[in-house]
């Protein structure tokens, strides 16, 4: 009888591992009769949990147990949330405060012979700053000449001018351009993204130079367009910040955990398997599959003819020099057994192998049509799947 070794990946407990194995059993017993599927569950015994039950968690409300900035006065809490927020909108995509604006604009009407453009005063004041170089927002990184003039030409400014005052128009245009730089500072993985206070004040300065008067007092330009559609979620967030941290921290903290003390979840493997007579498959996700290619690199196990992962970070650990069991560029060794590496392109956590070890590893394309972080849980409900696994039992 051919036994299969299901094991799990980071974040799961009781109840929800029964619930998978159950899934993974019937996918691959509806397509070979006489298979016997043995669970081994780590989670319970090995996985991460909050020891000291959360105390290194900030309380909800957003407020601290440490010491204030000596600085700082008073902030609400969700006042730099919802900006935090916003700000994360607009580096995401530039255009979505201008486009909400544009939005808001009325339909275009016929316009006297002669008469100016409601964009005309800022795409000269825009293109007056893009003269002056990368200076007026140095901090920020370089590209100033260049964002003004491309905002200059940009199709939402336009209706954004016909719906906004030009004070406003003006602080929305500087927020363009500082999200246009810090996202190209964000795109190059670069250490040095500008604090917000800067961002501000540089944003303040741009302002000016388009027209809208001084902030005065006011910390930080708000959008109360974008505020619209992000303070209520952060809010929520932001309390719900304990809660959302325990459901979470299991998926983070068992990676870490195993990378950091993973002898005991492989010694447990080690000892399931030596009870099994062969052939035995391990079929693993995400971490198992981990787990499981430590175990067999360190560790010959005659009994095992075959390693499927799913969703696996074992050869980019390997890659990254972050694997226990193997470090790049050492082969695998010669006991290892078939291995068929499951990955979908939409799931970012999944990773090829034949290049990293060519004639030792079969990587295979499952798409489950799903965008990340879904696609990396979907594996288990696309038959797909099952039928790439049973094709290859012994």
């Amino acid at each position: 009888m051919s036994t299969v070794v299901f094991i799990h990946g980071t974040g799961v407990r009781e109840p929800h591992f029964s619930a998978l194995t159950g899934r993974v059993a019937a996918g691959l017993t509806a397509l070979r009769d006489g298979l016997r599927v043995v669970p081994y569950y780590w989670g319970d015994t090995h996985g991460a949990t909050l020891a000291a039950g959360g105390v290194s968690l900030p309380p909800e409300g957003g407020t601290s147990r440490g010491l204030m900035e000596p600085s700082a006065g008073p902030r609400p809490a969700t006042d730099d949330t919802d900006d935090a927020a916003a700000w994360a909108v607009l580096y995401a995509d530039p255009d979505a405060e201008l486009a909400l604006a544009a939005a808001g604009a009325e339909p275009a009407a016929e316009r006297p012979p002669g008469s100016a453009l409601p964009e005309r005063k800022i795409q000269s004041l825009l293109l007056g700053l893009a003269a002056q170089g990368d200076a007026p927002a140095a901090e920020l990184g370089p590209g100033l000449g260049r964002a003004a003039t491309e905002l200059a030409a940009h199709r939402l400014l336009g209706p954004a001018a016909a719906a906004l005052a030009p004070d406003d128009l003006a602080v929305v245009a500087a927020r363009w351009l500082a999200a246009r730089l810090i996202a190209e500072v964000l795109d190059t993985d670069s250490p040095l993204v500008p604090a917000g206070d800067t961002r501000d004040i540089v944003v303040d300065r741009l302002a000016q130079a388009l027209g809208a008067p001084p902030r005065g007092t006011e910390r930080g330009l708000r959008s109360r367009l974008l505020r619209v559609g992000t303070s209520a979620a952060s809010r929520a967030v932001v309390r719900r910040r304990r809660a959302l941290t325990e459901a979470a921290h299991p998926a983070a903290g068992d990676v870490l955990r195993y990378l950091s003390r993973g002898e005991a979840v492989r010694a447990d493997l080690r000892a399931l398997l030596s009870g099994l007579a062969p052939p035995v498959t391990l079929v693993c996700h995400s971490l198992g599959g981990i787990i499981a290619l430590d175990t067999l690199i360190s560790t010959p196990l005659p009994q095992v003819r075959l390693l499927v992962t799913a969703g696996s970070q074992g050869p980019f650990l390997y890659e990254s020099g972050s694997l226990p069991s193997l470090e790049h560029p050492e082969p695998l060794p010669p006991h290892m057994p078939d291995w068929l590496n499951l990955y979908d392109p939409h799931d970012l956590l999944g990773y090829l192998g034949a290049g990293l070890f060519p004639g030792r590893v079969t990587d295979v394309r499952v798409d489950s049509r799903q965008p990340f972080p879904a696609a990396h849980s979907a594996y288990w409900t696309n038959p797909v799947v099952y039928r790439h696994i049973v094709e290859r039992l012994p």
